[in-house]
């Protein structure tokens, strides 16, 4: 099929046009942390369905392990850059910080923040903040 392209543009030229940037890595991020978001609230309620019906956690050895607080991490990170970026999207409503500067410095706050705040509690819970 790329035999018969004639045409001298890219048949994706978005892979060309445009660089990396805050507010495109916050945009994927948000759509990738609605879907952990899903997932991760889908697995707890499972998890809670199955302690009322047996009394035992499941699988209690992998989520108090170190791969348990991995999880853990990117299920707090996910949510919290999801509410984070409902208070860009009410800053933006108001018509502020539309300048691209401006946003890609707020897209980097918001992922710089989400992890800071993600780290110190997934620490505080795991027990090595004590």
């Amino acid at each position: 099929m790329s035999s018969e392209w004639n045409d001298k543009r890219p048949m994706a030229p978005h892979l060309q046009v445009w660089r990396w940037h805050g507010a495109m890595l916050s945009s994927i991020l948000h759509r990738a942390s609605a879907i952990i978001c899903y997932v991760a609230l889908l697995l707890v309620a499972i998890g809670i369905l199955i302690l009322a019906l047996t009394g035992s956690l499941p699988l209690a050895g992998l989520v108090f392990s170190p791969l348990g607080a991995i999880g853990l991490f990117v299920f707090l990170f996910a949510f919290i850059f999801m509410a984070v970026a409902q208070l860009r999207h009410a800053i933006w409503n108001r018509g502020n910080m539309l300048d691209p500067d401006k946003n890609n410095m707020l897209s980097f706050l918001m992922v710089g923040g989400s992890v800071v705040v993600a780290l110190v509690l997934t620490l505080a819970i795991s027990g090595v903040l004590s």
